[in-house]
């Protein structure tokens, strides 16, 4: 109604505590609570979205069509549609 989009699914999770070295490439929704040393990207042709928690720490590039940021990022962020900065708490 009105023209809102409604989210893909979350369906895959990077737990707290992981590392991953390489590249992610999924479909839909990401959810990263650990740690990624690699570029993160949704693919093309279908809507996505993307959760870096507040603990979780990617290093390279991020490319989804929303991107929620609570944690760090070391890279270039591109959103095809919308970027969340969640500010933390003091």
């Amino acid at each position: 109604m009105f023209g809102k989009k409604t989210q893909p699914p979350i369906g895959t999770l990077i737990g707290e505590g992981t590392v991953i070295r390489g590249e992610i490439r999924f479909t839909e929704g990401l959810r990263i609570d650990g740690e990624i040393i690699g570029d993160v990207t949704a693919a093309n042709d279908q809507a996505s979205i993307l959760v870096i928690s507040e603990k979780a720490r990617v290093t390279g590039k991020v490319k989804a069509g929303h991107v929620i940021i609570n944690g760090s990022i070391m890279g270039p962020v591109h959103s095809d549609e919308l970027l969340e900065l969640q500010p933390k708490a003091s």
